[in-house]
């Protein structure tokens, strides 16, 4: 059973959870808030934590997979999130990838994984009971209420997810790349035969998706007929 520390509020689960995995927390320690002041998503974005509307946590765990497989564990990650999210809502989840979480192509949750104090930090952000957002985000983001019309506890949304993480880390660490990515190309939309544009760091290049590579990377068809195999960026429907 793992440990869950809940805060009403937290600059970022995350930071407090490498505080707590540099002291030597075991794997699958929780680190839970009601709201957060400077919480992280990918790429230095601030992911917004609006009090009691969502679930905000971060996991720390200790693996046998190497540093490498990094990106497959953010995949097994987005299966999970994904999975718990279908079964506490019975609303059809699409993954992004490498790790947005999308209801009707909205986001209703994020990963972030880092690997910090010889333990990966899994960041995870849920969209609960939100009934708005801010201008900036109201094109883009969604919560389960949105959705559904139904409030959300956190507390139980969060033993869901927990109860898919431990199966498909589980799985990983037992069979190794092969599985995860198998299941993530049947669950994305985004994996295979869509057209999408990706920002890459300034770089928009537009194609086709093609699959994933054994280390979990996105391969792209682009217009020119070559291949190009993307290692991180923006992923965005090419209209």
């Amino acid at each position: 059973m793992s440990a869950i520390f809940w805060h009403d509020e937290l600059p970022s689960t995350m930071s407090e959870a490498a505080r707590l995995a540099a002291s030597g927390a075991p794997h699958g320690t929780v680190v839970a808030a009601r709201r957060q002041t400077a919480g992280q998503g990918r790429h230095g974005k601030r992911w917004a934590s609006e009090a009691d509307a969502g679930l905000y946590f971060t996991q720390i765990m200790r693996l046998k997979a190497a540093v490498p497989d990094l990106p497959v564990v953010t995949l097994a990650l987005g299966l999970a999130v994904a999975e718990a999210l279908t079964a506490v809502s019975g609303l059809p989840m699409d993954i992004r990838w490498p790790n947005d979480i999308l209801l009707r192509e909205r986001k209703v949750s994020g990963i972030l994984t880092q690997f910090e104090e010889g333990a990966v930090l899994a960041g995870i952000g849920v969209n609960l009971n939100q009934r708005a957002f801010p201008e900036e985000l109201e094109s883009i983001a969604t919560s389960l209420w949105m959705a559904s019309g139904w409030d959300y506890e956190p507390a139980k949304v969060l033993e869901e997810i927990l109860g898919k993480i431990e199966l498909h880390i589980g799985l990983l660490d037992r069979e190794g790349r092969g599985p995860i990515l198998r299941l993530f190309e049947q669950s994305s939309s985004y994996a295979m035969g869509r057209r999408v544009e990706v920002d890459m760091g300034g770089r928009v290049v537009r194609g086709v998706t093609h699959g994933l590579d054994e280390s979990g990377f996105l391969r792209l068809r682009k217009e020119d007929g070559m291949y190009e195999l993307v290692l991180a960026g923006g992923v965005r429907p090419w209209l």
